[in-house]
């Protein structure tokens, strides 16, 4: 029984086991929704899984299912983010196991309930069940922002080297920021869902991209999706931030552009209903105010590692190449950083690449294109957020020396690629003709199928090591739950 109960209390008491657990289980969802792809199906997979596990997968529900389905993952990594969050950004024991233990068990009970509707029959106690859970989530987030406020007197900021505004930290309130919008964002798409059925009825965004009127409830939904993954993008990147303890001049600078374009975005959102027509300018004018307070926060990292990797070998007057190899020498630290470069490349830019040339070029190409296109960009960002992650963990339990190395560069370099051959494939109408039918895209999805199987081996390497290490009487767990025990926990 002590061996059931001490691993317990680590998997669900400390922030490395909660985080661990999130992980695992977004995994499995992962590997086990993978059996239903189209490679699959072609291989008897889906047939298989299908008829062992009781499946219900009805051609009419495929919009539902993927809606819950998304839900299900996107409210986990919301929780691992809580878990990041309440361990990296100062507050007050009792206020961290109450968000912690609320969230952790609002996020089980919807991924487990959401996808036994959706999946495996459809008992409406389940769906009940569902949103029960992403109501504890919402009072999580509740009991988060509060914790982040920013005007608490305990909480001011004491290092000058800190962005401040007189005593009020402002990295606290581009935190606090983050949250209520995420909270606010959230409400915006529960609304529409409390329509369903009454007005509103379940579809896929990239379903209706060409429809010339859209219905409020239908671009509440759109907006839901946008906002949603972008704050989850930001919150990830001001954790990174105090990974590297960023502070000095560019922090100055950083932390009010976080602020005001996370409220922008917001705002640009929200906007979608009554101002369709204006509010994507506003997103992009918010976005680029975000991504400047995110370059300035990699130029401080890519600095950092740099001079203190210099600093270990004891050099003082470096070469550039001596400098590009101190910044190259952990992949873990170099690859949370250079992630959040190539995103540039991948998404962003090709995004206001898209934006601007939409009714030249791609309003002209078949349907299906574009909703490749459409789907294909956001799935890019969602899987480099997901790297970022991983990378963040492999740093935070502690992975060292060559198994260190070659997870950190095999998550980059494999990833960059299938993300780099996507982006190629979503935009192949600019190169070829025959959309589908040329060797590009042959090529294209090989290379992305190399690049994301290579990603998963790695996941599965890390989570079969932690799953060993769970089982040793005095394994690398038992030592992270006694300094979690001593740090927050009563």
């Amino acid at each position: 029984m002590q061996f059931i109960i001490s691993r317990f209390k680590f998997l669900f008491r400390s922030t490395k086991g909660l985080v661990l657990v999130s992980i695992a289980l977004i995994a499995l969802v992962t590997a086990f929704m993978g059996t239903l792809s189209g490679p699959m199906r072609e291989w008897g997979v889906t047939s298989f899984v299908t008829e062992t596990f009781g499946l219900r997968l009805l051609s009419a529900e495929r919009e539902g299912r993927i809606i819950l389905l998304y839900h299900t993952i996107a409210i986990a990594v919301v929780a691992l983010e809580t878990y990041l969050i309440t361990e990296s950004v100062p507050m007050k024991p009792h206020e961290q196991t109450q968000i912690n233990a609320t969230i952790t068990f609002g996020y089980i009970i919807t991924l487990i309930f959401g996808l036994k509707f959706g999946y495996f029959g459809h008992g409406f106690a389940f769906h009940g069940l569902y949103i029960f859970g992403l109501s504890l989530v919402f009072f999580a987030g509740l009991l988060l922002a509060a914790a982040l406020w920013p005007w608490r007197a305990e909480f001011r900021v004491t290092d000058p080297q800190r962005a401040h505004w007189g005593t009020v930290d402002l990295e606290r309130a581009a935190f606090f920021a983050m949250a209520v919008a995420t909270l606010g964002s959230a409400l915006f798409g529960a609304v529409t869902g409390s329509y369903w059925g009454n007005g509103h009825e379940t579809f896929l965004a990239e379903d209706i991209l060409r429809e010339p009127e859209k219905t409020a409830l239908q671009l509440a939904i759109i907006g839901h999706l946008h906002i949603m993954l972008t704050l989850i993008a930001v919150a990830l990147a001001l954790l990174v931030g105090r990974r590297f303890d960023f502070k000095g001049t560019l922090h100055k600078i950083s932390m009010p552009l976080f602020i005001v374009g996370t409220i922008v975005i917001t705002l640009g959102v929200w906007a979608v209903v009554p101002f369709e027509s204006i509010a994507h300018i506003i997103i992009y004018v918010g976005s680029t105010i975000v991504l400047l307070g995110a370059l300035f926060m990699v130029i401080y990292s890519f600095g950092k590692i740099t001079r203190d990797r210099l600093a270990e070998q004891g050099i003082k007057t470096p070469t550039f190449g001596q400098k590009v190899a101190a910044l190259l020498h952990d992949p873990l630290k170099f690859g949370m950083l250079w992630q959040m470069v190539f995103m540039n490349f991948v998404v962003s830019f090709p995004g206001i690449f898209m934006a601007v040339t939409l009714e030249k070029i791609f309003r002209v190409w078949p349907l299906r294109q574009e909703r490749v296109l459409l789907t294909g960009h956001w799935h890019v960002l969602a899987g480099i957020v997901a790297t970022i992650i991983l990378l963040y963990y492999a740093d935070l339990v502690g992975l060292t020396g060559r198994v260190r190395k070659v997870f950190g560069w095999v998550i980059i370099l494999a990833s960059d690629l299938a993300f780099g051959a996507a982006l190629i494939y979503m935009l192949q109408g600019l190169f070829v003709s025959t959309w589908d039918s040329a060797p590009l895209a042959n090529v294209t999805t090989l290379l992305m199928d190399a690049g994301l199987g290579l990603v998963l081996i790695a996941l599965a390497a890390l989570m079969s090591w932690r799953l060993i290490d769970l089982f040793k009487d005095h394994g690398r767990w038992r030592t992270e739950l006694s300094e979690a025990e001593a740090e927050v926990l009563p």
